[in-house]
């Protein structure tokens, strides 16, 4: 269920960016990439161990893949989104074990607040062809503030799901 919500996020942010342009990556920020990045957390947790940089490459790549092949002209904006996440998914996995000592919610929270900084400078200079600013601090923005309330949302449904399942 992760793997496809991830890349159903992906695949619709993508694609949206295409047909809309630099300014919906915004909205897609809060909607699409707070719910990725928060995701993708999750199935830190699930993988840790079990060879989880494999299967993070494959997971990102295919995200771009499916992408390109459902409209050949998001060339350019999957392979931002490849490079974007990939660079991101870094970040965003050495900062999660660097906290994990910390509660879920500041594990996810923290590591998220890097990865969208890493994910919106990376991803808005591939797809665009230049340095925004204003479209970045903008995407920033909306990924911390989709990824806390994806958190949040994630921790009542899944979380605490999952750990009652364990006991």
């Amino acid at each position: 269920m992760l793997v496809a919500l991830y890349l159903a996020a992906v695949v619709a942010a993508n694609l949206s960016v295409v047909y809309f342009g630099p300014y919906a990556s915004i909205i897609n920020s809060f909607v699409f990439i707070g719910l990725d990045i928060t995701t993708r957390d999750a199935l830190h947790e699930r993988w840790e161990g079990r060879n989880l940089w494999g299967k993070m490459a494959l997971l990102i790549l295919s995200g771009s893949v499916l992408s390109w092949l459902l409209n050949r002209d998001a060339g350019r904006i999957a392979l931002a989104s490849f490079t974007a996440f990939a660079a991101a998914g870094v970040a965003d996995t050495v900062i999660y074990h660097l906290l994990r000592h910390r509660p879920k919610l500041a594990r996810v929270n923290g590591s998220n607040a890097v990865s969208a900084v890493v994910d919106s400078v990376v991803f808005t200079s591939v797809a665009f062809g230049s340095f925004m600013p204003l479209i970045i601090a903008g995407q920033i923005l909306a990924k911390v503030a989709g990824g806390y309330l994806w958190a949040l949302l994630l921790d009542r449904v899944y979380w605490r799901r999952a750990q009652a399942q364990e006991r």
